[in-house]
């Protein structure tokens, strides 16, 4: 597929973009990195790329993710197009999570931007980033090295993992719904769930849905296939419709917003009702 020429990305902001991006530092990382033997390292063999991912440009980008030239610009341009400050922002959604978690799995980790940030916010952790693009995992590995965070990094889709079920206490996910078909998020969200224990949480950032609406030309600045379905969508529903509860809503700096949830606790044997003195306190039922 080629990319549209007549979108306000293609026609204003890339040049612009192209004047924000140092080219020649740009270039000397896209040579420094052996992207063919760095992909096969970190990609899954196994994994089919999905439709809705590999048939699509994303930001204006041909072949989308599926391309170094995405991995290296994602960073540079983002910071500009997460306004006021794309750390800020990161940071602040984070803010919403409590206590400690042990576990953490960021889906659609992308560079790993948000992935370094919970990795430091909760050092004793283990975390790990996921993503289908290998060229982005490239850049979010090297990211995490030069801070020398143990993070891991998968290479697989975030509506259906692979990874054991209940085996997290936070499974996070940063600017991906408004770059996904609706049905394939509310399926992460259920992925999300399965993977959760029980009190576990979900936290997900993206785009301010509301502000988005009454901003009907600021999603046609980017290439973004998915974005007019997810601004008509409503995160909390898809929470609570998936089983989350103590779902919450904040907005960030006007433009973005970030929900979370919990993944009800099992009812513990102590605290379950005891089948034989509830039958002996019911009253006999009438003779047929």
């Amino acid at each position: 597929m080629t990319a549209q020429t007549d979108t306000l990305w293609d026609q204003f902001l890339k040049p612009i973009f192209s004047q924000l991006i140092d080219q020649e530092q740009f270039q000397q990382l896209k040579e420094s990195i052996n992207w063919e033997q760095q992909r096969d390292r970190i990609a899954n063999p196994q994994l089919e790329y999905p439709n809705y991912y590999q048939s699509q440009n994303f930001h204006g980008m041909e072949n989308g993710y599926l391309n170094p030239d995405a991995a290296i610009t994602y960073d540079p341009i983002t910071a500009y197009a997460v306004p006021p400050h794309e750390t800020w922002v990161r940071e602040d959604a984070i803010k919403m999570i409590s206590g400690q978690p042990k576990r953490i799995l960021d889906l659609g980790c992308g560079t790993g931007s948000t992935t370094v940030l919970l990795q430091e916010r909760f050092p004793e952790a283990q975390v790990m980033g996921l993503d289908l693009s290998p060229y982005m995992l490239i850049m979010a590995e090297r990211k995490a090295q030069e801070k020398q965070l143990p993070i891991q990094w998968c290479h697989g889709k975030a509506e259906d993992t692979g990874l054991e079920g209940e085996t997290f206490d936070l499974v996070t996910a940063s600017l991906l719904f408004h770059e996904t078909p609706v049905e394939i998020s509310k399926a992460i969200l259920r992925e999300s769930f399965r993977l959760l224990q029980g009190g576990g949480q979900f936290l997900l950032l993206d785009g301010n849905q509301e502000t988005l609406r009454f901003a009907k030309w600021l999603p046609k600045i980017f290439e973004e296939p998915y974005i007019e379905d997810y601004i008509q969508g409503n995160v909390d529903a898809w929470l609570d419709n998936t089983g989350f509860v103590a779902v919450e809503t904040h907005t960030i700096w006007g433009l973005h917003q970030a929900s979370i949830g919990r993944k009800p606790q099992p009812v513990s044997f102590s605290h379950a009702v005891n089948v034989e003195e509830y039958n002996e306190d019911m009253p006999a039922a009438a003779p047929a």
